[in-house]
C-alpha cells in the first residue's frame, strides 16, 4: 500500500493524505505542523484502518484564503473533508491545535464523530491562558514574524521549547523543517484565531470514548493538563510517555501508535454503527 495525496474541492482547496481501507480514521496536526508530521501514524494503521491526514487550511499543500480566520473553519474544512469521502462518522486524532479542532468539530456536530484521541492538547474551545499570558503567547511566535523574521530564522528556537532534551537530532530536524514549511501569513492569522477563540462547551459532557495521550517532557501542554481532562470527561483514558515533548507522535512513534491502535481497534466499530 502506498499513501495517496488529493484534495477536497472547493475554497479553499484541502490537502490529505489516504492509505489503507476499513474505518476511517483522520489525523489533524498542530499548530506549526503539517500532515507530513503523521506519516509513521497512517502507515501503522492502514492494515487495519483507511487512515487519513490533512492539511488544514493556509498550510502544507492546501490553499491559503482570503480574510481573517474563524477557528471554526477548520471544523467545517473536515466537514468537508467527510462529506466528500462520503465518511458519517470518523475516528479523530488531533495534536495540540488539532487536539482542539477535533473537540470543537464533536460539540458542532457530535454525530459525525465515533471517538476522539486528544494528544497533549488544552481542554475545551476557550482561552485557556489569562489576557496577559494569550499576548505573551502571541507576541512570541507572531511578533518576529510581522517585524521581518523568517521563518528558518524561527524554526530552531521554536523547536526547542516543543522536543524533550533527549529529541534525536532527526526528530529535532523534522519539526524545524515542518516550521519552516509553513506559509506566513496563514501561520500568522491561526495563530491569533486559535488561541482567542472562544466557544465555551463543557467536555464532561463528551459521549465517545476517548483516548489522552500527552509527552512526560511537554512543557506546553503538561501531562498534569492531560490529567485534568482524564478527571472530567467520564470513561477517558490517559497515557503519558516517557522521553517525548510536545510531539509525542513523532519522538516516541512506536509507543504512540502501540497505545492509538490498542484503543482504535477496540473502538473500531463505532465508525461503521449508525446512529
Amino acid at each position: 500500500m502506498e499513501i495517496v495525496t488529493a484534495h477536497v474541492p472547493g475554497r479553499p482547496r484541502i490537502a490529505y493524505d489516504l492509505i489503507g481501507s476499513g474505518p476511517p480514521v483522520l489525523f489533524l496536526h498542530g499548530i506549526g505542523g503539517n500532515r507530513t508530521n503523521w506519516t509513521e501514524q497512517l502507515l501503522a494503521c492502514a492494515p487495519s484502518f483507511m487512515a487519513m491526514a490533512w492539511d488544514a487550511r493556509g498550510y502544507g499543500q492546501s490553499d491559503d484564503y482570503d480574510g481573517d480566520l474563524n477557528f471554526a473553519d477548520f471544523a467545517d474544512d473536515v466537514l468537508r473533508l467527510l462529506d466528500h469521502l462520503n465518511i458519517a462518522k470518523i475516528h479523530l486524532v488531533g495534536l495540540s491545535m488539532g487536539g482542539r479542532i477535533s473537540q470543537d468539530l464533536y460539540f458542532r456536530y457530535p454525530g459525525r464523530v465515533a471517538t476522539l484521541t486528544l494528544c497533549d492538547s488544552f481542554p475545551g474551545t476557550t482561552p485557556t491562558m489569562s489576557p496577559e499570558k494569550m499576548d505573551e503567547f502571541i507576541n512570541l511566535r507572531k511578533g518576529p514574524l510581522v517585524a521581518g523574521k523568517s521563518l528558518q530564522e524561527m524554526a530552531e528556537p521554536l523547536a526547542k521549547t516543543l522536543v524533550s532534551q533527549n529529541a534525536s537530532a532527526e526528530h529535532f530536524q523534522r519539526l524545524v523543517a515542518s516550521i519552516e514549511a509553513l506559509h506566513k501569513d496563514s501561520y500568522i492569522k491561526t495563530i491569533e484565531a486559535s488561541t482567542r477563540y472562544n466557544r465555551p462547551v463543557d467536555i464532561a459532557t463528551i459521549r465517545v470514548p476517548v483516548q489522552l495521550i500527552y509527552g512526560a517532557d511537554d512543557r506546553l501542554t503538561t501531562p498534569e493538563t492531560g490529567a485534568g481532562m482524564q478527571r472530567q470527561i467520564p470513561g477517558a483514558c490517559l497515557a503519558v510517555i516517557e522521553g517525548a515533548g510536545h510531539l509525542v507522535n513523532i519522538e516516541r512513534g512506536a509507543e504512540f501508535n502501540d497505545v492509538l491502535l490498542d484503543f482504535l481497534i477496540q473502538n473500531r466499530q463505532i465508525a461503521t454503527d449508525a446512529d
